[in-house]
């Protein structure tokens, strides 16, 4: 049996490389699978096995909870995977003059972290220095990334800006997650997030004519893998390596999946998708790491409830 030292390194990594690539599996799942409609498909299945699980683990009540912790699970469900996540599928599988690489991203989603602060500093939560030093130094990079230079392989300005909303909607749900009476138990809160996003993503995925002439026959193989991918290893395995990390790590440490995401995406993206790295994404990125590593190292949350980054 690994001792404890091992299993939380054990962890880590299933995190650092998961849901790192997860932005590639999302590029794969839309080759062939319309985008808000793969992602609610993604939760759906997602949500069914974790109730099955904590049906066998904890019987018929295992899920029971009150109105109120019931619309607030949907409400960050709906902000943090069809807000969030949803946007994230859509500036990927856009055109070539919006689509933006899985690694660019990734790349914007690493801001999630630094616009958390700036909503804790609107309700009166006074950052420390190094904090705000990590903030302007991101931010900067996020500058840096979406620049518009005309050269080969610049990230596409409307779907950099695409991320960034979703990357807003997901700093707003994680927020909120922490001041609404949310069910107790991490696991139950995040069926009903799940079933309240896939049914948000279903709505807009319907409105936006995706279910029109889809034919599922025409679906690649690797689509279906990628999409099995991201509902087992991106909802399921790293989610739960994430809570048990929570449990036994420090926060500090647990925490460094915000930085670490990143440059595992960009790197599978180059390597399996043959996606540009230019000098602008690796100056910019590199900014925003650098940024959300001082912000990450010089807070310190509190131990409550956390949601975690799935992707």
């Amino acid at each position: 049996m690994p001792n404890r030292s091992a299993l939380i390194w054990m962890a880590l990594a299933i995190v650092y490389v998961v849901w790192g690539s997860t932005y590639l599996g999302i590029r794969i799942t839309v080759e062939t699978l319309p985008p808000l409609l793969s992602a609610a498909a993604r939760f759906v299945v997602a949500a069914g096995v974790l109730v099955l699980v904590l049906r066998i683990r904890r019987g018929a009540g295992g899920l029971r909870v009150n109105r109120r912790q019931l619309g607030s699970a949907a409400l960050v469900g709906v902000l943090l995977l069809a807000g969030g996540n949803g946007l994230v599928v859509l500036a990927e599988s856009g055109p070539p003059s919006i689509a933006v690489s899985s690694g660019v991203a990734a790349l914007l989603v690493a801001i999630v972290p630094l616009l958390v602060v700036l909503l804790r500093t609107g309700t009166g939560d006074r950052p420390r220095l190094p904090t705000v030093l990590g903030v302007s130094v991101g931010f900067g990079g996020l500058v840096l990334l979406v620049l518009p230079t005309g050269g080969a392989g610049a990230a596409p300005i409307v779907g950099a800006l695409i991320v960034v909303g979703a990357s807003v909607s997901w700093s707003v749900g994680s927020f909120l997650s922490g001041r609404l009476d949310m069910p107790e138990d991490p696991f139950v809160a995040t069926v009903y997030e799940m079933l309240a996003g896939s049914a948000a993503l279903l709505v807009l995925g319907v409105a936006r004519g995706e279910s029109r002439g889809l034919d599922l026959a025409a679906v690649s193989t690797r689509s279906w893998l990628a999409l099995g991918y991201l509902a087992v290893a991106g909802s399921l395995v790293a989610f739960t390596a994430y809570v048990w990390l929570l449990h036994h790590a420090p926060i500090s440490l647990v925490s460094t999946y915000a930085y670490v995401n990143p440059v595992v995406a960009v790197t599978l993206g180059a390597l399996l998708l043959a996606e540009p790295v230019t000098g602008q994404v690796l100056l910019g990125g590199a900014v925003i790491v650098v940024g959300v590593a001082l912000v990450v190292s010089t807070e310190r949350p509190r131990t409550g409830r956390r949601r975690p980054g799935d992707r």
